[in-house]
């Protein structure tokens, strides 16, 4: 690694000898300069890591020189050292984006813990995050073997996305692939899991089994709708590590009351998870009670078209009698429109939003080059999400309900994985043309690459034939008919998909917020 290089720049620079001794000493190359016109010449010709630079000098002030390096070189990270404590001095320097602020006499130890907080953090963070890290692996491996239950397999998703995130400030790429291992290993185990507990949740009552989709207006909206009113935000394919990476953003305006991570229900598509969710029932119970609501895989039309109207049924039914807002945002407009009308939707006790934009990132990256270029891996994923949401209407509306006496509730239908192995497969016209589950008759596939959990009866699925089975997508496998196989395979493959089995898909956030 090369030197660490200083540049320190004061018109009584001779009189700082014993400091630069002390730095040079600790293995950092110093450079000196006692004026501004100097300094900034020194700035042209080299490249530096960090400038110590006096506010008080004759010619060029400190400030002044400060704000010329500033307008050439914005992220050399510069720290003002002066004699003065008076604030207007202080308020410009910090204004100007400096990096430390110290006052005279400084001391050596003083200077060099600048440096390190400056200058080496990033290595500094890359030891001890990778040093933390080695320490957890063996833990987590048995923690893999030991889950035995579903908040288990919660606790342990949490940890692994908190090291993805850890390790992503980190340089040490080594310790990225030792972890992607690590969540193959426990995605592989956690299919196990499913295959093993699916279809018995789903003959127990909402109080014995995990929260799914299909409960949280019952266990986690309605209880409380009578005492306040509640916001209720669903993103359409929003992962637990997005929510993490928009977290920060929100905590300048709310208090984080609860963070839930519940299981969205099979297939993980919106057409069933979220119906499920506005209708309180499961997929195939809606086909049932309300056929003129439900439109079968491969029938024309939108899918996800009659939520408010399954909302409705769903209060009737469990007797809640509020009024509620209902709208589904589209595009930027839809949501500034929104705003703006902000008072008029907080006149009922309940708001239910739903945005689409994740969910049309993750499929604009299959269809787009250049979208795909921009998020090419997981952490580029995460990236653009934050992106969007720091300049959206989404982030405006939590910023207006932030000032009024509600509570918000964010969540999503499911998540995604990004999937590289492709899965041949047979099926007639009328399959399902999702690439992480199939439904329909006359399947042909090798039962050791798919996960079939049982009939549609027993996951209460609809049938769209007598004769109908379902079955899913593992991990990052993608389904790809054995006819233009290879088209299959290089058209999707590294692309965002959902709809079938892996901790991406099924273990998904639940936030309430609270304004602060």
């Amino acid at each position: 690694m090369s030197k660490v290089k200083i540049l320190w720049v004061d018109d009584e620079i001779d009189l700082l000898k014993i400091h630069i001794l002390f730095l040079q000493e600790k293995g950092y190359e110093v450079v000196t300069a006692n004026n501004g016109d100097d300094a900034i010449a020194l700035v042209h010709e080299n490249h530096f890591d960090i400038i110590f630079l006096d506010e008080h000098m004759p010619g060029l002030s400190g400030l002044e020189t400060l704000d010329l390096i500033k307008s050439i070189y914005p992220t050399i990270p510069l720290v003002m050292i002066t004699k003065s404590e008076e604030e207007n001095i202080m308020d410009r320097a910090i204004g100007a984006k400096i990096s430390d602020y110290l006052i005279k006499p400084v001391n050596p130890n003083q200077i060099l813990l600048t440096i390190k907080k400056n200058v080496d953090t990033k290595r500094l963070i890359t030891e001890k995050t990778t040093t933390d890290y080695r320490t957890e692996f063996s833990k987590i491996s048995m923690q893999i073997n030991d889950c035995r239950n579903f908040e288990d397999w919660v606790e342990l998703y949490k940890k692994l996305v908190y090291w993805e995130l850890e390790l992503e400030e980190s340089e040490d790429d080594t310790m990225d692939e030792i972890l992607k291992l690590q969540k193959e290993e426990a995605g592989n185990a956690f299919v196990k899991f499913i295959k093993k507990n699916y279809s018995s949740w789903l003959k127990q009552s909402p109080e014995e089994r995990p929260l799914l989709s299909v409960d949280i207006f019952q266990k986690k909206i309605f209880p409380e709708l009578k005492e306040k009113k509640t916001v209720m935000i669903i993103i359409d394919n929003l992962r637990y590590d997005q929510w993490k990476v928009l977290q920060p953003l929100i905590r300048e305006f709310y208090r984080l009351e609860e963070e839930t991570v519940y299981s969205g229900i099979l297939p993980t598509a919106t057409q069933y998870a979220r119906n499920a969710m506005f209708a309180g029932l499961m997929p195939a119970e809606i086909a049932k009670q309300h056929p003129d609501l439900w439109v079968f895989d491969e029938e024309e039309g939108g899918k996800n078209l009659h939520e408010k109207i399954l909302l409705e049924f769903q209060m009737k039914r469990k007797r809640i009698e509020q009024k509620f807002f209902y709208d589904k945002v589209m595009n930027n407009k839809a949501g500034e429109k929104l705003v703006e009308n902000i008072n008029a939707i907080l006149e009922n006790q309940l708001a239910v939003i739903v945005y689409n934009f994740v969910d049309m990132l993750s499929h604009a990256r299959t269809e787009s080059r250049m979208i795909r270029e921009l998020a090419n891996d997981e952490a580029a994923y995460r990236s653009l999400t934050q992106t969007w949401f720091e300049h959206s209407s989404f982030f405006d509306l939590l910023k207006a309900l932030s000032n009024k006496d509600v509570k918000v509730v964010i969540t999503t239908d499911h998540g995604t994985i990004r999937v590289n192995n492709a899965v041949k497969i047979i099926g007639d016209r009328k399959v399902t043309t999702n690439l992480r589950y199939k439904q329909g008759k006359n399947l042909n596939y090798n039962p050791k690459e798919v996960l079939e959990l049982g009939s549609p009866d027993e996951l209460k699925l609809p049938k769209s034939f007598l004769s109908s089975k379902y079955i899913f997508a593992m991990n990052k496998d993608f389904f790809a008919y054995r006819n233009n196989f290879n088209y299959y395979v290089k058209y999707y493959k590294d692309t965002f998909q959902h709809g079938g089995v892996s901790l991406e898909e099924m273990l998904i956030p639940l936030i309430v917020l609270q304004p602060k």
